[in-house]
Order: C-alpha cells, then sequence, then structure tokens
C-alpha cells in the first residue's frame, strides 16, 4: 500500500468513527426544535419511579411548567410567592379543563390559579396569574417542587416543577412579587389629664 492510500484509509477510519457522535449532537438538537419546549431542569420531566415517559395523561400534555425563581444571586423570602407558568396541549378527542394546581404541602403552602383554564382539542393554552404561595424555604433557583395537576377527563398529573433563576430567556419576564410590608402598629400617645376647672365659688359676705 503506498503512503496516500494509507493516509487514505486512516481519514475514512477517522470519519467512521465521527459518525456516532455526530449523530448524537444532530439528535440532542432535534429534541428541542421538534416539539414543544419544556424545561428539564430539576427533573420536571422525571416521574417518580425515575422514568421519562411522559408528562402528561389521556391526551392532554403539559408541554411547558416552570416556577419563576429569583434574580441570579437572588432569593425569594420563605412566606413569599412565585409565578407559575404553564403551557398545556389537549391532543384527546373532546375539550378537558384544568380546575386546579394543588401540592403537598413540603414545599409551598398552596397554588393559585385564579380560573379553570378550559382546554379545547388540538390548541395550546396557558394559565395566566397562577403562583405557588407560602414558600416553606427560600427559593434560590435549581429547587423542584411537586405539583398535581386536576383535570375534568384526565385526572390528576404530577410532577416535579423546575424554580428556574430570572436569567437569560428568563430575564424579561415580571419578577415575583414583592411580599407588602406589614405596618408596625404605633401607640398613640396618651391623653394628658387635665383637671376639669371649675367655676370659683366664694361666699357671700353675710351682713
Amino acid at each position: 500500500m503506498t503512503s496516500t492510500s494509507h493516509r487514505r484509509a486512516i481519514a475514512v477510519a477517522a470519519f467512521l468513527a465521527s459518525i456516532p457522535a455526530l449523530a448524537a449532537c444532530g439528535a440532542g438538537f432535534d429534541a428541542n426544535t421538534n416539539k414543544a419546549y419544556a424545561p428539564t431542569e430539576a427533573g420536571v420531566l422525571i416521574q417518580d419511579d425515575g422514568t421519562t415517559r411522559s408528562y402528561g395523561q389521556n391526551g392532554v400534555m403539559i408541554s411547558q411548567a416552570f416556577i419563576l425563581g429569583p434574580d441570579s444571586g437572588g432569593q425569594i423570602a420563605a412566606g413569599g410567592s412565585a409565578p407559575l407558568y404553564l403551557s398545556i396541549v389537549n391532543r384527546a378527542s373532546t375539550p378537558d379543563t384544568l380546575t386546579g394546581v394543588v401540592s403537598d404541602g413540603q414545599e409551598v403552602t398552596s397554588v393559585k390559579l385564579p380560573a379553570p383554564v378550559p382546554l379545547a382539542t388540538d390548541q395550546l393554552a396557558k394559565a395566566p396569574q397562577a403562583a405557588v404561595e407560602g414558600l416553606k424555604q427560600p427559593l434560590l433557583g435549581g429547587e423542584s417542587v411537586r405539583l398535581t395537576f386536576q383535570f375534568t377527563n384526565a385526572g390528576d398529573v404530577t410532577m416535579w416543577v423546575p424554580v428556574i433563576a430570572r436569567s437569560r430567556e428568563y430575564a424579561t419576564l415580571p419578577p415575583a412579587p414583592q411580599p407588602t410590608p406589614t405596618p408596625t402598629a404605633t401607640a398613640s400617645p396618651s391623653a394628658t389629664a387635665t383637671e376639669t376647672p371649675t367655676p370659683d365659688t366664694t361666699e357671700t359676705p353675710q351682713t
């Protein structure tokens, strides 16, 4: 074999060896562009048994779910609240409704859903102004909160929802509401007791 043929054989072998890596890169890229975005931080797509088989059921798919945390390096204090962002697609043949979101009470006290969210067939729906309330611990970003989404027809879907720091593509979202400071009660100045003046009585001299 000539030196030229030998170099060509080495080049072909190197290219063939690189194909699996190139395929893996392509698969990872396509995975983010061929379906609705769902953040995977904090295991949002991980089921309780460690699998990633689904993030919905009976035709209802939660394509995006995250809690907006503080700015990078900050925190949301315990007792506060944080916005909950949801995107839901109903692939079932009949409409459905998200009637509520509840927590197990470990990370947050309650979840506010201002009104039921109607889910028309084959349409993307969002849940405006939803929020987790009564944080049990300060939120820094990177945590996860276990929530159960209640649907009229699809039933209950329980999943771990990530807390995403308000940075990068999330930096333009409105920040978490600041808790309203409780007004401090101030003692009113006590009124100084004053003696009520009485008419001066003088004894009439006897004549």
